[in-house]
């Protein structure tokens, strides 16, 4: 496959939706990644023997497929967006055609190109409050490059590649991690990865060509460029001691409305109607059915008489109301027992007014 072709194909497949409270790392951590690599042409320069004779003008690129990408890291977070982390990586890319070389036409290419490192990075999360913590970093470290049977054949000229060679490495990463809810501390990420290795030696090969050198057949070296790669992954982080959220308070429930019952009294009177009594029927078993915490029981007269007078009517009338309510169930030590006179008129009056809705006891429920 060629690079431009893949590295489309590999950014259409990542741009895919991806799943998604977020909070940033603090502490230490361990993650991975499995994914797709693309590994850029390899230039490869004149091959020459040990003893530095050349082997023809044989300069030119190898083209790889698309390959496997394949990495671990354990890491620290400092609570503030700022992680560093160690990472071991491994990519895999088998070659599948050439370009440039001017020996003869018809040459194919065969092989792998292994590469893995060891990287230090420092990264920084940005936790925007979206639900998903978008993240940049570097790093820098050592890496190889293996070129396991490359082979580049045609014309009667065969050039094996089969050694191994390290160098400097670095990377730049950009990333997203979305917090799964479900397990307190484990993130998905889904990444970018630009990835090199510079400052490689030259290659041990073996030529065997008919047709530069007749029936030569030779050790020697070929250079190797730097490599470049660009991967996309997808993993998971796993970040230690994360304690789940705490759970929502819970919301009390609204107190009942008290509920009001109204017992009329005949006429300077503090004995019970047959109507009272099945209105202090209805309030107590309201009582016994609800949350009731506190029962009112009021006593009120009209304005005729005094007040002295009128404030020990008042008493007597809740009296027999609270007898009444005990009768049916109610203990008397959840009643508290009020008289006010005529202080509380329902219907506002005059002195001296026989009003009947005045001539009365309130139970309230609370």
């Amino acid at each position: 496959m060629k690079f431009r072709t893949a590295l489309l194909a590999a950014t259409v497949a990542v741009a895919a939706p991806t799943v998604a409270s977020a909070q940033v790392v603090d502490g230490f951590y361990v993650g991975g990644g499995l994914g797709l690599n693309l590994l850029q042409d390899v230039d490869l320069g004149g091959v020459k023997t040990n003893a530095g004779t050349p082997l023809g003008n044989v300069g030119g690129s190898i083209e790889f497929n698309a390959g496997f990408v394949g990495l671990g890291s354990v890491g620290y977070g400092f609570g503030n967006g700022l992680r560093l982390e160690v990472e071991g990586n491994y990519r895999v890319n088998a070659a599948d055609g050439v370009r440039g070389f001017s020996i003869p036409a018809g040459l194919s290419a065969g092989g792998d190109a292994t590469q893995y490192g060891i990287m230090a990075n420092i990264l920084f999360d940005f936790d925007l409050g979206w639900g998903i913590v978008p993240y940049l970093g570097a790093g820098a470290g050592y890496a190889w490059l293996n070129l396991d049977q490359a082979r580049l054949s045609g014309g009667g000229t065969n050039i094996a590649i089969d050694d191994t060679q390290g160098g400097f490495a670095y990377q730049a990463i950009v990333g997203a991690a979305i917090p799964i809810e479900a397990v307190p501390g484990l993130s998905i990420t889904g990444e970018f990865r630009f990835f090199s290795i510079t400052g490689l030696d030259d290659f041990e090969t073996r030529v065997t060509t008919t047709t530069v050198v007749p029936n030569t057949v030779a050790s020697g070296k070929v250079g190797v460029d730097d490599t470049f790669n660009y991967s996309f992954l997808i993993g998971a982080r796993y970040a230690f001691g994360v304690a789940p959220p705490p759970p929502a308070p819970a919301v009390a429930p609204a107190p009942a409305p008290a509920r009001t019952f109204l017992v009329f009294f005949d006429f300077a009177q503090s004995t019970l109607t047959d109507r009272a009594r099945s209105v202090i029927a209805e309030a107590a078993n309201a009582a016994r059915t609800t949350q009731t915490t506190r029962i009112e029981v009021s006593g009120n007269t009209d304005t005729v008489g005094s007040a002295q007078y009128n404030q020990g009517l008042s008493m007597r009338r809740a009296e027999s109301v609270a007898g009444e309510l005990e009768r049916r169930g109610i203990p008397r030590s959840e009643m508290v027992l009020q008289a006010f006179g005529f202080t509380r008129l329902l219907v506002p009056t005059g002195p001296n007014v026989r009003e009947p809705q005045n001539r009365r006891v309130e139970i309230v429920l609370r």
